[in-house]
């Protein structure tokens, strides 16, 4: 069976960049867009042009360096923010304008304070006018998430008419369970007229941390395109997690969808944000953080030495992590300082090892971790190794 490509749009530098206090300055946002192309992402959200002339003037100078990826910029379904835009993506190789409105009832009623119909005449106009500039326009319908099924069908078949390529359905306040959304895109899918004319990309914000599993319901369903970012950041809680998405549909072939992404880059690409951006990756998060490949208890490393597979169903390598780390506490168990003793010189025997580990058990009941600096002062102090050096 043959296997479909998901385009990974990264918007790290457009809804990654409006965490509070992780500003970018344009240097800052060249280094991660070339980062960006180099990783293999098919889309990149350089910015909103005409939020200020920084942003502006971000997405000019990023237009010029890619080489490969297609350049978005950000509109509302306005005339001047999709002339700005056209402007500031002169000089990319691939431009796309991204434009869009809110759908659900609460954006129609309370935010713009107008009707169904009204949003979908507004839609249709941004749209063609964003038409006449670039040939790729995609399409965002603010809180798709929880705009009546219907009514957002019908206004994803007029975009669709007006000239849209992509149909973005964001759950933009990251609500949606899995299955609703899922089967929300399974649903415009099946009753939207011309739909093969355009792609289907999920925009998962991570409220209830369900960004994620969100994103790949949305592809197991028919998107072919997901929004996302590197280590998850944006908005509130954040936005779906580029690494995440990548890695779940490398590891289950059997969904018969995968990406260009060059995984073994992933690790350093999130060092690299994060250091730009000042944001700490959190030590448990998936794929990226310091502890995704790191082992403290006994049984678990026991397996890992004896087996990688038994704990870790992603070897390290595929996404840049030199090797998994076996962490020494005071739940670490023989195997485990047998195996870290050998890596830095030392060769017991099981006699060695039993009085070697006895010491061991004391240190590691005064502190976190056991490092190598303290196995050596071990070793000085059990009189019985002098012959343990490897």
């Amino acid at each position: 069976m043959s296997t479909d490509k998901v385009q990974i749009f990264d918007t790290t530098l457009r809804d990654g960049e409006q965490v509070p206090g992780c500003k970018l300055n344009t240097e800052q946002k060249l280094v991660i867009a070339k980062r960006l192309d180099q990783l293999g992402v098919d889309i990149i959200e350089a910015g909103f042009p005409i939020s200020s002339p920084g942003d502006f003037n971000s997405v000019v100078e990023i237009s010029k360096v890619v080489k490969n990826a297609t350049v978005c910029g950000l509109t509302r379904a306005v005339k001047k923010d999709i002339e700005v835009a056209a402007q500031a993506l002169t000089y990319a190789k691939r431009p796309r304008i991204h434009t869009g409105i809110g759908t659900s009832d609460s954006h129609i009623f309370h935010k713009f304070k107008t009707s169904r119909e009204v949003i979908i005449e507004r839609a249709v106009s941004a749209v063609k006018y964003a038409k006449t500039f670039v040939e790729d326009v995609e399409f965002f319908a603010e809180d798709a998430g929880r705009t009546d099924d219907e009514y957002l069908a019908k206004v994803c078949e007029e975009v669709i008419k007006a000239g849209a390529t992509v149909l973005n359905i964001p759950d933009t306040t990251g609500y949606c369970l899995p299955e609703e959304y899922g089967r929300k895109i399974k649903y415009l899918k099946e009753n939207v007229k011309g739909i093969e004319k355009a792609v289907l990309s999920c925009h998962c914000h991570n409220d209830l941390g369900l960004a994620t599993a969100n994103s790949i319901s949305g592809v197991i369903n028919g998107a072919r395109q997901i929004e996302c970012t590197i280590n998850g950041i944006g908005e509130r809680a954040g936005n779906t997690s580029l690494e995440e998405v990548v890695m779940i549909l490398k590891q289950h072939p059997y969904l018969n969808l995968d990406t260009n992404i060059n995984t073994q880059l992933l690790f350093s690409t999130s060092k690299m944000v994060s250091e730009n951006m000042g944001m700490v990756v959190q030590p448990n998060k998936a794929i990226v953080g310091d502890n995704a490949f790191a082992h403290s208890s006994g049984i678990h490393q026991d397996g890992v030495i004896k087996h990688r597979e038994t704990y870790e169903i992603i070897d390290p390598k595929d996404v840049g992590v030199t090797d998994s780390a076996i962490v020494l506490t005071a739940r670490s168990g023989r195997a485990a300082l047998a195996y870290r003793s050998k890596k830095i010189g030392y060769e017991l025997s099981k006699d060695q090892l039993d009085e070697v580990y006895t010491m061991f058990l004391t240190y590691a009941d005064r502190k976190k971790e056991v490092v190598d600096e303290d196995i050596h002062e071990i070793m000085k102090l059990c009189v019985s190794t002098n012959s343990i050096l490897a």
